[in-house]
């Protein structure tokens, strides 16, 4: 059984991400996981090395419109792969920013 991000945040001793928080008032832009108190996000780029969403045309461009609102409006966003989620990496990184 795979634990979620959340619980693992919790066990390692750090705050409860709100996962999908939209941040923006009228569009519908989500951060995968964010610490809204702190303006604190976290995304997960999937897709990075087989051609997805956040790599092609459209989506990147999407993306660089999304990120760059989020820090007009204050917020600090993080960026990592799947397989990077959970890792020391990871969760030190975050440890850093937020306590």
């Amino acid at each position: 059984m795979k634990l979620s991000f959340s619980i693992v945040c919790t066990g390692v001793g750090l705050p409860r991400p709100v996962e999908e928080h939209r941040f923006h008032s009228t569009r519908r832009w989500r951060f995968d996981y964010a610490w809204p108190e702190r303006l604190i996000a976290l995304e997960v780029e999937g897709g990075v090395w087989s051609g997805g969403r956040h790599t092609r045309g459209a989506g990147f461009v999407g993306d660089m419109e999304k990120y760059n609102a989020a820090g007009v409006a204050g917020w600090r966003v993080f960026r990592v792969q799947p397989k990077e989620l959970t890792s020391a990496k990871t969760l030190n990184m975050l440890r850093a920013v937020l306590l």
